[in-house]
């Protein structure tokens, strides 16, 4: 199966599905974190080329809401506009199977809204961390290790590590890398239909 992860460069998901044996590539204007199939550049340098799945990862700069207090400037100078284009063009890429994921935001009024919204806790990770997730052509996630009792036996700071780390120049890499036991979740349980359906 070929499988696009756009706008990812930590290899996380990338990673995941390869090493189930698929043929995949990450895709981001960064360089990738990790070493493998990589593509710097423009997504839509490489959206058409015969995918069979697509996870994609759009920046959610523009989109989230916890960035609600400057929404007005986003608006009125067109970068959330831009940025749900960006969205919408990437859920009407022409792959059989797409997922696009994101935190809570305004893609849920101004597009639709998602099909499923998971948590780390869900799938090994005892953190906190509302994770949006639009699917074509895939059914939803089932969580896999659910460690929510032990995350509230955590400190708050520990449960939350996410939303609380400091300021730092990695910061936001951080914040939007996927946690491996999601990327693992999609890579096992979407790769049967995925390949069902190339077939």
């Amino acid at each position: 199966m070929r499988v696009l992860i756009g706008c990812e460069y930590s290899g996380v998901v990338r990673d995941a599905f390869i090493a189930r044996g698929h043929d995949a590539m990450s895709c981001d204007l960064l360089p990738t974190d990790a070493p493998g199939p990589h593509y710097q550049g423009d997504i839509f340098d490489v959206i058409n080329d015969g995918w069979d799945l697509a996870v994609f990862h759009p920046p959610c700069t523009d989109l989230a809401v916890s960035g609600a207090r400057h929404f007005a400037a986003k608006i009125a100078d067109g970068r959330q506009q831009a940025a749900l284009d960006f969205v919408q063009r990437l859920l009407d890429a022409p792959i059989p199977q797409i997922a696009l994921e994101n935190p809570i935001s305004v893609i849920s009024s101004k597009i639709r809204k998602p099909d499923q919204i998971i948590q780390p806790w869900q799938f090994g990770h005892p953190e906190t961390k509302a994770t949006c997730l639009w699917l074509k052509g895939l059914p939803l996630l089932v969580e896999t290790a659910n460690v929510y009792d032990h995350m509230m036996t955590l400190t708050p700071q520990e449960r939350n590590r996410v939303h609380r780390m400091p300021p730092g120049p990695d910061r936001w890499k951080l914040r939007s890398t996927t946690f491996t036991g999601i990327a693992a979740a999609m890579a096992e349980q979407w790769s049967p239909l995925a390949t069902e359906a190339a077939a």
